[in-house]
């Protein structure tokens, strides 16, 4: 969790529900889980927004113009943030994909910090306790789920298998015509 608020994209549709998962299982307290993935959220964002902060606008106005960013979208950036910047916070860390990179612009817009921190600590309460709740309940039907997923997970195995053979023959009929094509050629 960390790393995907430091914006590496490790998806944390899968990590906390894992987590959660786990917990039904007794491998470590719910809460305390919980905990661990909050913080480790709001401690991943702050190294983001350290990095916006400290590099961001340098970075944005010399490289910027090849992703067509410039100084006033930068000015922009930071207007938004001093008049909303609590709010996109707060709803970013409940979006996915937004909640991975929200940081980064808010310190390249020098939102105060203890904001900062604040409605990313507000915002990955609710995001991570309800991941962490599908996981466990996940753990608490996964005899039902597995009962009903058995016969689709099979019918892709066999449609894998296939897909693989047919594209086995297939490159190697490719490799017979090149080989045929490159004898005629000499």
């Amino acid at each position: 969790m960390t790393l995907e608020s430091a914006c590496i994209p490790i998806p944390s549709e899968v990590v906390v529900p894992l987590a959660g998962y786990l917990a039904f299982q007794h491998s470590f307290p719910f809460w305390a889980a919980l905990l661990v993935t909050i913080v480790a959220n709001v401690f991943g964002g702050w190294i983001a927004y350290l990095v916006g902060t400290t590099g961001g606008r340098a970075f944005i106005l010399r490289y910027g113009r090849y992703v067509l960013l410039n100084q006033h979208h930068l000015e922009r950036a930071e207007a938004w943030f001093a008049r909303r910047g609590e709010v996109t916070v707060f709803v970013a860390r409940l979006l996915p994909a937004f909640r991975t990179f929200i940081s980064l612009p808010a310190g390249v817009a020098r939102m105060r910090l203890g904001r900062f921190l604040v409605y990313s600590l507000l915002g990955s309460i609710p995001w991570n306790l309800v991941l962490m709740i599908l996981g466990y309940q996940l753990g608490a039907h996964w005899n039902t789920i597995d009962k009903h997923i058995k016969p689709i997970t099979d019918i892709a195995i066999v449609l894998f298998v296939i897909a693989v053979i047919w594209f086995w023959f297939g490159r190697r009929r490719g490799n017979r015509k090149d080989q045929v094509m490159k004898k005629s050629i000499r």
